[in-house]
């Protein structure tokens, strides 16, 4: 049976109750995974989505800041939820829908400004945190699996407005980005926003600091939808849904979609 999954930064779960409502009312994924809620678990939320047909949730959060959630219309069981490089972070939290697909929601620390991790003690975070999904990956390989959210590193050329002025910014730096492509390597997962959409510049967050963010377009790809290799062809049906960027009191990011047949 095909179900259509989301994800989504929202910057915050409470401050954008109302465009997560027009997401699911105007959309109705049948998953909707959030990262950066900035909210205990108890605080989310859930009338509203419960009234929609999301009834179901797993999640992790904190006050005030990260925080990960999956909201599902069909029933879906708390699977784990790892600490990656022992930060104390609500960053990641997997579940299991009634199919056997286990899906995990991941927020990777964003890694501060310098990219020089004995400058920047969060450049180093970030560092560990991707070599510690690698490792884990490796010692126990997912299968009929999906992996979302927020990377944090938009790893192709053509996911930024301009590779050679972002060589040396966080997110696009080749470190980052060889440190995500061996973290995707040892769980054999496929990028299925880019197998859908092989070709041309794509990006999922623009800055707030755009007056224009639109015209400007300086954005980046770091909002993912990744599959194991066992499923990856049921992925299809993938977009970026640019407009959400420009709704009332947006997230500085856009929400990703795909559809597997599974």
């Amino acid at each position: 049976m095909p179900f259509t999954l989301a994800t989504w930064n929202i910057n915050s779960v409470r401050l954008r109750e109302p465009i997560v409502l027009k997401l699911l009312e105007e959309e109705a994924p049948d998953v909707l995974c959030l990262q950066e809620c900035k909210s205990p678990v108890d605080k989310i939320p859930l009338e509203g989505f419960a009234a929609l047909g999301y009834t179901h949730m797993v999640a992790r959060g904190q006050k005030g800041y990260n925080g990960v959630a999956i909201l599902s219309r069909m029933p879906i069981k708390e699977v784990c939820s790892q600490d990656f490089a022992d930060l104390g972070h609500a960053r990641h939290i997997a579940g299991q829908l009634e199919n056997g697909v286990t899906i995990h929601n991941f927020y990777v620390p964003a890694g501060g400004d310098v990219p020089d991790r004995e400058k920047n003690e969060k450049f180093g975070q970030k560092l560990d945190y991707l070599t510690e999904m690698r490792d884990w990956f490796h010692g126990d390989k997912p299968e009929k699996s999906i992996l979302v959210g927020d990377l944090n590193i938009a790893p192709r050329e053509d996911d930024v407005w301009d590779h050679k002025k972002l060589l040396k910014i966080v997110s696009h730096t080749p470190t980052e980005v060889e440190h995500l492509a061996q973290a995707q390597d040892a769980g054999n997962w496929v990028d299925i926003t880019r197998q859908d959409i092989p070709d041309g510049k794509l990006y999922s967050w623009w800055s707030y600091r755009a007056k224009d963010w639109d015209a400007a377009d300086k954005g980046r790809r770091l909002d993912h939808v990744w599959a194991t290799g066992d499923i990856s062809n049921a992925g299809h049906s993938s977009r970026v849904m640019r407009d959400a960027r420009g709704w009332e009191k947006p997230s500085d990011h856009a929400p990703i979609f795909a559809t597997f047949d599974i």
